[in-house]
């Protein structure tokens, strides 16, 4: 039974796919976008976070944590998140011995038969209204054995499937999922292989590549963009998306406007937020940038 780290389960998301879905979020992303929203998704493994809102300065996660990096914000002393593994020595008494429950981990390992039964749960609302499951992360494909085996439990027992994908992952993982999947939704963030880079920290070759085969081969791709501030969101990048978007076979992409959502999440983990200040987009600010890809003939929508 193939085990994998999982940082949420979310019930009745209508959001990620059709009908009513529960989405399973992995941990573990070969990304690293600056605007992240859920920075607790890219490491693989369980994380500790401190929450300096509720943490009372008692200094008894350090007692618990001999020799651990001490760090200190606004006059609380605690152990440094950053530097500390989830299981290390210590950190399980540093968590339950918080007098404010300052302390806590994110993520847990799981099996699929556990997983699966937990999704299983809501398949008279994915009967109901069209739904199922989607896989989300992170980048799921991170974890291929985990979803596949997970994919082929859920299909024999007929519930409709998707994934939330970046497509960076080899080709032979790729296909391997894929083939499972009733929906494939694909992140496209930039258009230019050196602003990927500069974005996200790899290229946009293996994606391109992965996506265009998985629409070749007639699976149900959702190309989606997130439209960051001073990124992507000018009107020749929404030229050049669409261009690209031809050039891949893909006939529409979700705009998805920036938002700040994310940000208390950097606080929790010690990491700092490149975007620190920076508002969110609304569709109405976004409207001649999604003119742009239907001019281009593609179906752009929010």
């Amino acid at each position: 039974m193939q085990t994998a780290t999982v940082f949420n389960i979310q019930k009745f998301s209508l959001d990620d796919g059709p009908g009513i879905r529960t989405v399973v979020f992995l941990k573990g992303c070969p990304l690293r976008c600056y605007w992240c929203a859920n920075p607790e998704s890219q490491a693989r493994r369980p994380q500790l976070e401190w929450n300096e809102r509720i943490c009372v300065g008692c200094r008894a996660c350090l007692a618990a944590c001999p020799g651990a990096r001490a760090a200190e914000k606004n006059g609380k002393l605690h152990i440094d998140v950053c530097e500390l593994d989830a299981d290390a020595p210590g950190v399980a008494s540093a968590v339950s011995g918080c007098p404010g429950r300052a302390l806590s981990v994110t993520g847990r390992t799981r099996s699929v038969e556990d997983v699966l039964e937990e999704c299983m749960q809501d398949e008279p609302f994915y009967q109901q209204s069209g739904g199922g499951v989607t896989l989300s992360g992170g980048e799921p494909l991170t974890w291929p054995d985990f979803c596949v085996e997970l994919l082929e439990q859920l299909r024999e027992r007929g519930v409709d499937t998707n994934i939330e994908t970046t497509a960076y992952v080899p080709a032979r993982d790729f296909d391997r999922v894929t083939e499972l999947l009733d929906h494939a939704y694909i992140d496209m963030k930039h258009w230019d292989a050196a602003a990927h880079v500069e974005g996200t920290g790899v290229d946009n070759a293996l994606i391109l590549e992965n996506t265009r085969r998985a629409i070749e081969r007639g699976v149900d791709v959702l190309v989606r963009t997130p439209v960051i501030p001073g990124f992507n969101d000018g009107i020749d990048d929404a030229r050049h998306f669409a261009q690209l978007l031809h050039e891949i076979g893909a006939e529409r992409v979700q705009l998805l406007p920036f938002h700040n959502l994310g940000e208390s999440k950097y606080d929790l983990l010690g990491r700092d937020y490149r975007l620190h200040g920076l508002t969110n987009l609304h569709e109405e600010d976004l409207e001649e940038f999604r003119q742009a890809y239907v001019d281009a003939g593609i179906d752009a929508f929010f």
